[in-house]
């Protein structure tokens, strides 16, 4: 009889805070952690280590990183948990305040240290580094967004220089994956059943210029619709100063990119813009959103907004709430203004309180509430793609394509056949919401 002593996994749990980033980098994490023989589990409560993907974006989401992280080392007084590991942009933002202020914490990583945190895991785990290992954990990649959507970063960091983001602080300048990585995880994605890519980035518009010195995007779209399996191609987060129009020709000419946009503002005011360092004056804002939505018929466009940046007086404002009023987005969030350590901005001090930046955003949501329920009125009796992505007692809940996933509205259907999730149906809408849409499948 071996006298040999098998030793359980390691059971490990990833919690994910922040943006869809931190989604695909917990996911990618996951699964180089299971090729080495480590047990999963979304419960932290029955895990033996704690991994927490944190967000340092704004003083919202480091209050909720540091109050995960809290209740994490809690597990590790008090239950199963051994080890307690933080990651992510806080970690890489503040780490020798973090490891001063948190010594119970067995580990800080960076944003991309994949592979430093497998290894203080496993410490016996094959040695992979460079584009091999990226490429590799793309392959082993684990979703946890539901199997027929899937996020991909198609670049790293981020090379505009607004003033009051962190986020080059924190992952560094813009970094693009190449055309033939981006295909190649779509196409794993694809094979595992995915139907919807939603590509995410700091800037999809900045893609490819650090490659060959050109915009770089349209080029992408152009191989990504030839993937077999792949439905939809959603685009999130495009800057609009510098914005590359050839991307339109190819929105409007291909039946697998969504008609759909986020294009962050921020703001309306020029002289807000200009100290946003945004590039881009009100009146090239509307015209690029002119240009969008005439070149790409029926396309919904998606924006966020700032409020309470310091140097947003009342007329400032007053511009902002006219700008909505006027441009009538299709989906609309606004973000309160935090001062961020290390940023342009930070010398101009917080000018507003909170409550009145409350107000100011509360106003704007306000307006949105009006200009959706308007446009939904007007969807009545039009027939719609939709992706189903939940059913609850024999009622459909999926989206349009004006609708991304986990942000955006949804429409609640009925239908005669039983349908399933991941399915793209055609669908007469019957009702509408404020936000959401009720409908009748064809």
């Amino acid at each position: 009889m071996s006298n040999t002593l098998i030793t359980k996994p390691k059971k490990v749990s990833i919690v994910t805070l922040g943006c869809e980033k931190n989604t695909v980098d917990s996911e990618i994490l996951m699964g180089g952690l299971r090729s080495t023989g480590v047990e999963l589990t979304l419960d932290p409560h029955l895990a033996d280590i704690v991994i927490l993907n944190t967000c340092g974006f704004i003083e919202s989401a480091k209050r909720e990183s540091i109050d995960s992280i809290l209740e994490a080392l809690e597990l590790k007084k008090t239950g199963n948990v051994s080890e307690v590991y933080v990651a992510g942009c806080l970690s890489e933002r503040y780490r020798s305040d973090l490891q001063e202020e948190l010594p119970d914490v067995d580990g800080f990583f960076g944003t991309q240290d994949f592979e430093k945190i497998i290894r203080s895991i496993v410490p016996n785990a094959p040695q992979r580094t460079g584009p091999d290992l990226q490429r590799f954990l793309l392959g082993e990649r684990i979703l946890t967004t539901p199997k027929h959507f899937a996020y991909i970063k198609i670049s790293e960091g981020c090379d505009n220089p607004c003033s009051f983001c962190a986020i080059p602080i924190m992952r560094g300048g813009h970094r693009s994956k190449s055309v033939e990585e981006i295909t190649f995880e779509a196409m794993i994605l694809a094979s595992n059943g995915v139907k919807e890519i939603v590509l995410i980035a700091q800037d999809l518009t900045y893609y490819g210029l650090d490659i060959n010195g050109t915009r770089m995007l349209s080029d992408l779209l152009r191989a990504l619709v030839k993937v077999n399996g792949i439905e939809w191609i959603r685009l999130m987060y495009a800057y609009p100063a510098k914005f590359p129009l050839d991307i339109l020709e190819v929105m409007a000419s291909e039946e697998k990119i969504v008609k759909y946009l986020d294009i962050p503002v921020q703001h309306a005011s020029t002289e807000v813009l200009k100290s946003m360092r945004r590039g881009i004056t009100r009146t090239a804002t509307e015209n690029i959103i002119h240009t969008i939505r005439e070149k790409v018929p029926g396309i919904a466009l998606r924006t966020t907004l700032i409020v309470g940046y310091p140097t947003e007086g009342e007329q400032e404002f007053a511009e902002l709430e006219e700008f909505v009023d006027t441009m009538r987005f299709d989906r609309l969030g606004v973000f309160t203004y935090s001062v961020e350590d290390g940023t342009t901005a930070e010398t101009l001090g917080d000018t507003h309180s909170h409550e009145e930046k409350v107000r100011r955003q509360a106003r704007l949501m306000e307006l949105q509430r009006d200009i959706s329920s308007e446009l939904n009125q007007e969807k009545i009796g039009k027939t719609l793609r939709v992706l189903i992505d939940r059913s609850e007692d024999d009622i459909f809940y999926g989206r349009t394509e004006a609708d991304a996933p986990e942000v955006d509205a949804e429409i609640k259907l009925t239908s005669q056949k039983a349908l399933v999730v991941g399915d793209i149906v055609s669908a007469v809408v019957t009702g509408a919401d404020d936000f959401d849409l009720q409908g009748d499948v064809l």
